[in-house]
Parts: C-alpha cells; structure tokens; sequence
C-alpha cells in the first residue's frame, strides 16, 4: 500500500483536464503507466483517484460480496457508478470525465488532498468548507476515533 503525502491546489481546463501537480507525479511516478481508476467518492462530494493496483485491491474485498443478496448487490452497483479507467497522457494530464465534475461540483479551482492511499480531488471552495467546517470538533473526533487505541509507541 502506498501512504501518499500532500495538499495540492491546481485548476482544471474547460475540456475536463487536469494536470498533475509535480510533487504528487513524483510519488505516483511507478503508477503512471498502469493508469488510474477515478471514482465518486461514498461519503464526500469529491471525487477519488486510485491507483490500479489500489482499485484491483478494493475489488477483491468487493467481489467477495454475494450478489444474490439484494443489499450487497444494491452497495455493487452505487459504489461502481460512475467509474472510469483514466490515464495520464505525455504531460500528466488527466481527463474528468463531465458526469464526475458535475458529481463533485468541480468549478476550476481544485484541491488533490492525499488521503492514505487515495487522491481526493476537490473543487476548492467546497474542500475548504469542509476541512474547516466549525460544526466539527476535530480534538474531540480524534479523541473518539484514535484516543481508546491501545497501540503504543515504538519506544515502549
């Protein structure tokens, strides 16, 4: 699994485009030949960049499911809708397709925010409203979340 690192602000062209900023290019540099899959994401309005070998991994544990329950087959479809396999072009260019922009409310500013393993691509101004949503507590979330772990530090 690759832990990508960084916030990148960057703009899309009218036809969909969006460059790759340079420091994200440099970490997916091994990737950039595979292809990505882009995706709507389950919990935001963004969209997700995987890598391919991400992806294949997340379609393992999917394809796991048993498609003759309703429930799960109902989850198959709305979690793949609107995929798409895209490829970085000669200038590391990606293309979005329209039905993902319009999904994600993509304007021209864009935010890549690296999240573990997947790149979130947002429009800018909705990514600032939620990073800085003040309705969130972010101490008391990763008190909950983080504060009842019982690993320890590699000093112990």
């Amino acid at each position: 699994m690759k832990n990508l690192i960084g916030m990148y602000e960057c703009k899309v062209d009218a036809k969909g485009r969006l460059m790759l900023p340079s420091g994200l290019k440099k970490q997916l540099a091994a990737e950039l030949q595979e292809g990505f899959v882009l995706k709507r994401s389950v919990f935001n309005t963004c969209l997700e960049l995987h890598t391919l070998k991400e992806w294949n991994g997340v379609m393992a544990e999917v394809n796991q499911l048993n498609r003759f329950v309703k429930k799960n087959n109902d989850f198959i479809r709305r979690f793949t809708a609107g995929v798409r396999m895209v490829e970085a072009d000669a200038t590391a260019r990606i293309q979005i397709p329209r039905d993902l922009i319009n999904f994600a409310g993509i304007e021209k500013q864009l935010v890549l925010a690296s999240v573990g393993n997947v790149v979130e691509i947002w429009d800018k101004v909705r990514y600032e409203k939620v990073v800085n949503d003040p309705e969130v507590d972010f101490g008391a979330l990763a008190e909950e979340v983080m504060g009842n772990s019982n690993k320890t530090s590699a000093d112990d």
